[in-house]
């Protein structure tokens, strides 16, 4: 499909390194978008000079009167050819530095600097979700931007609602089939990214959906033939009235007859006409996107099932969105001045409105299947990036028995290699929690959003950063970055707390994994061990699994009295020249020191 050079042969091995593949591409397109600029340039300037030379030509015929007008069509010629050529050279230009930007964005995930520049998911924020501000789901730099590169709004809903919302694990292994045959295609996802004409598009499924299975209208049979035949009736009375003797009166009778009939379907017409106009803004994309999708011979079950959604009455669901969009590009056709006479003549708006009825009625029940399967597609091909750029992750294995979370060398997929730190954790039946206790910045929080992206990751159908995990599907819940709230007269302790009794009554209903930072901190200390070990009683009554970091070492002696089910863990830091240093690695057992004295004083208080 691509005009650009092919390199599918790197694309296809799994070890290949993708800063490498990137790269490479990333210089063979910036080569080809250079080369078609030249052209764009070129071409620019022989139409500025064809023009030039025709608008010569013009004034020495109009004024010399020694050069006849025949003398028009070579320029006029030239120009027009030009014109089609350079519009072919600006397409193919336009692509060229769309796939650029494609492979520059791509290296930006991969170096760790694509915070800011892609789609962050702003409006997928909820601060009342149990986990997705904690775990930095959304927003600049976050999970959903290291991950989105879907073109459209569809897409980008469905890759959120798969990070919001738990899979069964039947659809995790489904998912986890799809990616995996999706990650090496490389052109895929290239060709993806460059559908349709801006750089980023609507295909807004609820518009789309709601219009195809809107109450159909004009539903009887005869109005299409009574307005192709008053149609025909008016052009040839027109026709009598110029090459007879006929006269007017036909012509007029004809019109006459038209313009009741148009009348009488004014209001249903203009209806039908108006609601078009929403949904016919994505049909370009919708139709390569399914174009595209119709092309693929996937292997995968769930990629076979998108794959047959796109069938109806035996007919591609691209070439049925094509004969929409050419019924609204004619419907459009009327707004032109020249045209318009002849439109009205013709009954242009009410019969296309009756095709575009006919239409609905066919394949309008279908249009939100097909959304959602390219949209259920772009979330797969999102996923399966993330894959391609991750080659050191993981596939996790969903297990169905009691609820667990077991990693191996688990670390943050937000965190540059060179900078992660891996541990493992273990959250089954002995130990279901952990209380970890540490120094400030000692690694705390970021272990908690490891071991909760991880999960959110892996019941979304994607890899993670581990060398290993196994889980159960789990419903999850944190309090990890629980804020006061002007809007709603909360504080920061009556918040947390509204969140600790959210995920109590989460591990009242399903297996639940709880990620609690610094549990009720915004209390005195007495209460704050009271309310903690009651909370963290209540939990492990439930059967949740889960984490709960703390400084007090009074809520470390419940993991003491609870054990096996519970344990204590920590994180150390070492002070080296009168510098704090961290190592992030888990150790067994209460740390035994604080380093906020050194803090203080590192930063200049006088302590």
């Amino acid at each position: 499909m691509s005009e650009l050079p092919n390199t599918q042969e790197n694309a296809a091995d799994p070890v290949a390194d993708p800063h490498a593949v990137y790269s490479k591409r990333l210089a063979e397109r910036a080569a080809r978008a250079a080369e078609l600029a030249v052209r764009d340039r070129l071409l620019s300037n022989l139409r500025l000079v064809t023009f030039a030379a025709g608008a010569a030509l013009a004034l020495a015929i109009f004024f010399g009167r020694w050069l006849g007008v025949a003398w028009l069509a070579p320029p006029i010629l030239v120009f027009v050819v030009l014109l089609i050529v350079h519009e072919r050279v600006a397409r193919r230009k336009d692509r060229a530095d769309r796939s650029v930007a494609f492979y520059e964005a791509g290296l930006a995930r991969l170096e760790h600097r694509f915070a800011g520049s892609g789609e962050p998911g702003e409006r997928f924020r909820d601060p009342h979700h149990p986990y997705a501000e904690d775990l930095d789901l959304f927003g600049s730099g976050s999970v959903y931007e290291r991950l989105c590169t879907a073109r459209t709004h569809a897409g980008e809903d469905t890759l959120a609602e798969w990070l919001l919302t738990a899979a069964t694990p039947e659809e995790i292994r489904a998912r986890q089939d799809a990616v995996r045959e999706l990650t090496p295609d490389l052109d895929l996802r290239e060709d993806l990214a460059l559908l349709g004409e801006d750089v980023r598009a609507g295909l807004r499924p609820n518009a789309l959906r709601a219009w195809g299975e809107a109450p159909a209208q004009l539903q009887s049979p005869l109005l299409a033939p009574a307005a192709a035949t008053l149609a025909l009736l008016g052009v040839a009375g027109l026709a009598l009235w110029i090459f007879t003797s006929a006269g007017p009166i036909p012509f007029l009778a004809a019109v006459l007859a038209e313009m009741i009939f148009a009348n009488a379907l004014r209001k249903p017409v203009a209806h039908i006409v108006d609601a078009v106009e929403a949904p016919a803004r994505d049909l370009d994309l919708l139709s390569e996107l399914l174009e595209r999708l119709e092309a693929e011979q996937p292997a995968s079950e769930r990629l076979v099932q998108l794959r047959a959604a796109l069938q109806t009455d035996g007919s591609p669901a691209s070439r049925r969105i094509a004969q929409l969009r050419q019924r609204v590009e004619l419907l459009e056709s009327r707004r032109n001045q020249l045209f318009a006479p002849i439109a009205a003549l013709l009954l242009w708006k009410t019969q296309l409105a009756l095709a575009l009825e006919r239409w609905r009625r066919r394949c309008g029940p279908e249009l939100g299947h097909w959304v959602a399967a390219v949209a259920e597609l772009e979330a797969l091909a999102a996923l399966a990036g993330f894959a391609y750029e991750q080659p050191d992750a993981s596939w996790p294995e969903i297990s169905e028995g009691e609820p667990e979370f077991v990693a191996t060398g688990l670390g943050h997929p937000l965190l540059p290699p060179d900078r992660r730190v891996p541990n493992d954790v273990t959250l089954a039946q002995e130990p279901a929690a952990w209380v970890v206790s540490g120094s400030n910045m000692s690694g705390k929080s970021t272990l908690m959003r490891s071991v909760g992206v991880a999960a959110v990751l892996a019941q979304a159908g994607a890899p993670v950063s581990a060398r290993s995990l196994r889980l159960s599907t789990l419903q999850i819940g944190a309090s990890i970055r629980i804020q006061d709230s002007l809007q709603e007269g909360t504080s920061r302790f009556y918040a947390e707390i509204q969140r600790l009794r959210q995920i109590m009554d989460l591990a009242g209903a399903s297996p639940t994994l709880f990620l609690l930072d610094e549990i009720l901190h915004g209390t005195n200390s007495h209460d704050r061990g009271i309310g903690a070990e009651a909370v963290v009683r209540g939990l492990l009554s439930r059967g949740a699994r889960g984490l709960v970091t703390t400084h007090d070492l009074a809520l470390a002696r419940v993991a003491d009295e609870l054990a096996p089910t519970a344990r204590n863990v920590h994180f150390e830091d070492h002070v080296v020249s009168g510098r704090i240093e961290f190592d992030y690695t888990l150790r067994e057992g209460v740390v035994t020191r604080s380093n906020a004295i050194e803090l203080m004083r590192a930063v200049g208080l006088e302590v």
